[in-house]
């Protein structure tokens, strides 16, 4: 395979990660960055919060004149529609084909859309840049908005919404915001923090139908009965890995049920010689047992660096992490350091009444530590979760 480069399919943070440590690490063969967006690689989180408020018309993670200096082949605006492993040979939406010596997985995530909806303006996801565009359109002219789904990105975007003047409903059918992530006694504590901000929150519900008028959103009815009036719909009922261009090539896959995305072992490696998977496609192997994707901005660096390493025979770093996630919603940020589970013991060990700190314990043991507003105190239990 002499001569054929290493392409690197998803052009996002993870895929250009990937291919930044690559060169990092001393690779100086050739190197293909492959998007289906015409954009060059962004940042998504501020997407649902400085870019809708129209504090920042660019996130644009790394200039052109950068893959250049660095030598990545960069091709844009072509999705990838499937790839022969045998051959080892990438089939291009516009029909071309991209021979490589090893190939990394790197699509991420697209929105989940909720079946039967009616076609109507003024009802959006957000994931890309063109969703956020829109969404920032759409919000200019808007008086009251509905967010469905009080996940990271749901409440994100209830916040920015709110703070341009319209007036915002959070719809979630768990009994709090990010009761999934965090749990329903500390999603209780965010919702808290929306409700005194003046959201509208309504938890244990959610949409059963759009009202729709001369091809336009006027609001939404509720699984309680109730209807609200909308000029803006806010989907946020989470995302799925990007996988179907893969279903012919062998490349083992998780099932739907269990989070979907691309099986890989701890660095990244497939059960497919030359085929490697990154960010939040990836559904690598854990020390605790079985593959899990993870959906954060530190993880696809992280594992970037792991998979390169692994890729080019280098010895890996040291890969003793604590996760960490960050979420930045009204003025406040919320911090998540370790792996909270639905299962854990939580304790609240500071609540000023709009500030917090829990800590999460399985076994007597520390699993996680989550705070809003109190960065230092989250902070200096870092160490105390890597033992």
């Amino acid at each position: 395979m002499t001569g054929r480069p290493i392409v690197i399919v998803g052009a996002g943070l993870a895929g250009l990660r990937t291919a930044e440590e690559l060169r990092r690490a001393g690779y100086s063969g050739g190197l293909v960055l492959v998007g289906d967006e015409p954009r060059l690689p962004y940042d998504r989180p501020p997407l649902s919060k400085q870019f809708v408020r129209g504090e920042t018309d660019d996130t644009t993670l790394r200039p052109a004149e950068f893959f250049t200096e660095k030598d990545i082949e960069v091709r844009l605006g072509v999705a990838a529609t499937g790839v022969d492993t045998a051959e080892r040979r990438l089939l291009l939406a516009d029909g071309t084909r991209l021979d490589y010596d090893r190939l990394v997985v790197a699509t991420g995530l697209r929105p989940k859309r909720i079946p039967g909806l009616p076609e109507a303006s003024g009802v959006h996801v957000l994931r890309s840049h063109e969703d956020a565009v829109a969404l920032r359109d759409g919000s200019a002219g808007a008086r009251r908005a509905v967010v469905v789904g009080a996940g990271f990105i749901g409440c994100e975007v209830a916040a920015s919404l709110h703070a341009g003047g319209i007036r915002v409903t959070l719809v979630e059918p768990q009994p709090a915001p990010l009761a999934a992530a965090l749990g329903e006694q500390v999603g209780q504590l965010v919702g808290r923090l929306h409700r005194d901000e003046g959201i509208d929150l309504r938890c244990g519900v959610g949409m059963d139908s759009l009202v729709v008028e001369d091809d336009a959103v006027r609001g939404v009815r509720l699984s309680d009965g109730s209807e609200v009036p909308a000029d803006l719909v806010v989907i946020g009922v989470g995302s799925v890995p990007v996988t179907e261009w893969l279903a012919e090539s062998g490349i083992p896959l998780a099932e739907r049920q269990a989070g979907g995305g691309v099986l890989a072992d701890e660095t990244g490696r497939t059960s497919v010689e030359g085929v490697w998977a990154v960010g939040d496609v990836a559904a690598w192997r854990h020390d605790a047992g079985g593959h899990k994707r993870v959906e954060h901005w530190t993880n696809a660096g992280e594992q970037a660096q792991l998979l390169a390493a692994a890729l080019l025979g280098a010895e890996a770093p040291a890969a003793a992490r604590v996760p960490y996630v960050w979420s930045d919603q009204h003025d406040l940020k919320i911090q998540v350091l370790g792996t909270p589970a639905a299962a854990d013991e939580v304790r609240i060990v500071e609540d000023d009444g709009r500030k917090f700190v829990a800590h999460y314990f399985a076994d007597g043991s520390l699993t996680a530590v989550v705070g809003l507003g109190k960065t230092g105190a989250v902070m200096k239990m870092r160490a105390k979760l890597a033992n």
